[in-house]
């Protein structure tokens, strides 16, 4: 068989893949189907059970032992991690503002402190100083910590990371904070 022939049966399986697809989503705007209000069978307890749930996740994200946090953290690997901050943020004494402000000396600082760097309106109604634990939520995901913040990075899952970018922050500073 040469190769124009397996070009010719790999064109028709990727003709019918975009077909089957074609038609599924063709078939969803033909079709549409009102889903009802209700649900109709009801399950006795079940909606209690679901929204306390939920309720003790969110008291449990919201207290975090920062000590055992930065515990886990550790200098070099913050340095690591940072570098992905790094293409927006300079940590450095006296150094400038770049797409981000300067981080030297964050820790302990109000939030939207730097006077010459342009904040969001979300920063800068924030009356709060980057704690440990201010700057944990913030690493988490700082869009959805602080809404309205034009900080678009996706942020820092992992508690290893956050701890480690939380200390070497730290670290970077005429006055850092003693941790907890």
């Amino acid at each position: 068989m040469d190769s124009f022939e397996l070009n010719k049966i790999m064109g028709a399986i990727l003709l019918v893949a975009l077909i089957v697809i074609g038609l599924g989503k063709f078939t969803d705007l033909l079709f549409h189907i009102e889903k009802p209000e209700q649900s109709a069978y009801k399950i006795e307890g079940f909606e209690a059970v679901v929204s306390s749930t939920a309720a003790k996740v969110e008291k449990i994200d919201k207290k975090v032992d920062i000590a055992m946090l930065l515990s886990i953290g550790d200098l070099t690997h913050g340095e690591k991690i940072f570098k992905k901050c790094s293409a927006c943020h300079m940590i450095s004494a006296g150094g400038k503002n770049m797409i981000g402000p300067n981080l030297w000396g964050v820790t302990g600082r109000k939030v939207g402190a730097i006077s010459d760097y342009k904040y969001s309106t979300a920063l800068t109604s924030y009356a709060k100083n980057w704690s440990f634990e201010e700057l944990n939520g913030f690493l988490i995901k700082p869009a959805s910590y602080i809404r309205g913040t034009k900080m678009s990075f996706a942020g820092l899952r992992k508690e290893k990371d956050r701890a480690s970018v939380i200390l070497y922050l730290n670290s970077k500073s005429d006055s850092p904070l003693p941790t907890p």
